[in-house]
């Protein structure tokens, strides 16, 4: 079938069912009617010859092939959108535009601050959002446009995506101020063995960096407590005699109401290395490029 034959505008009602999970959101989202959303299904199902969604409850659920057709369906879509708007200038004091950001917890809270700061002097009618995005799902985000960058650890992607390294980080210790074994003097990796740890972690199980370069030594510390956040680890450091590993960067404003002691890890580790990632489609994209200049400077700042 030659593309001349095929309305366009039915791949975007396919996208928008299958983000919203509802005939009824969809027409929400997209300004129609549900029935003007309904005949465009049906069009859809006579061209695929496939019933696409099943009703399941109040959920409209994509059938295999559904899914199969999404993301080169999606990367289309965005594809046709940059060529719309990348043909114009992005001026970005009178832009209202909302960009999405995929940042993880442990950066958010230091380049947001400077990051708002320039948005808010150069496109002060510009929104930012930002999200936590499952890293198997990164790729397909990006080529979709529904997220516009995200700021992440190096990662196994494809050369769809772009890249570009932002920052290195150190890694540090954290511990209460005069905890009884801990002396600058005579700070070393015995010492640090010898504190009984805090590991920060989302996952449920598994190791952290610095447990991986003790298991190279042949060594292993004592893990005391699992927690999700460094901020209660933080906080917890304040007031028992365990001790936390963490990046720097953090550790410097997370910690800068608990006066924790911060040490540096008395152990070879590799750099923390934080890289900016984008979907070939905005390369050129005016308004994209400008977000990326703005996250840029931001983590110089926050450096």
């Amino acid at each position: 079938m030659h593309i001349s034959k095929v309305d366009l505008n039915l791949f975007i009602v396919l996208e928008a069912i299958y983000a919203e999970g509802s005939i009824t959101r969809a027409s929400m989202k997209m300004n129609l009617t549900q029935p003007a959303i309904s005949h465009a299904l049906n069009r859809l199902r006579q061209l695929f010859d496939d019933p696409l969604f099943e009703r399941q409850g109040h959920v409209m659920v994509p059938t295999p092939l559904a899914r199969s057709i999404i993301d080169p369906v999606r990367r289309a879509l965005r594809g046709f959108e940059v060529t719309l708007t990348g043909a114009a200038r992005f001026d970005a004091a009178s832009s209202e535009r909302s960009f999405s950001l995929a940042v993880r917890d442990v950066l958010e809270a230091s380049v947001l601050p400077p990051l708002m700061t320039g948005i808010a002097r150069e496109a002060p009618a510009a929104t930012l959002n930002t999200l936590q995005v499952s890293r198997r799902e990164l790729e397909s985000e990006l080529a979709a446009g529904t997220l516009d960058a995200a700021i992440d650890v190096l990662l196994p992607l494809s050369n769809d995506i772009r890249r570009a390294q932002l920052a290195g980080d150190k890694t540090v210790v954290l511990v209460r101020r005069g905890h009884p074994l801990v002396k600058k003097k005579t700070w070393g990796l015995e010492n640090y063995l010898a504190l009984e740890h805090i590991q920060t972690s989302s996952r449920r199980r598994g190791p952290g960096l610095e447990d991986v370069e003790l298991s190279r030594q042949g060594l292993q510390r004592r893990i005391r407590l699992r927690c999700q956040h460094y901020f209660a680890a933080c906080r917890v450091v304040s007031v028992t005699d365990l001790a936390l590993t963490m990046p720097e960067r953090l550790a410097r404003i997370v910690n800068q109401q608990f006066n924790n002691q911060i040490l540096p890890i008395p152990l070879e580790m590799p750099s923390l290395d934080v890289y900016l990632y984008w979907h070939a489609n905005v390369d050129g994209d005016p308004a994209n490029v400008w977000l990326r200049g703005q996250i840029g400077a931001a983590m110089q700042a926050s450096g």
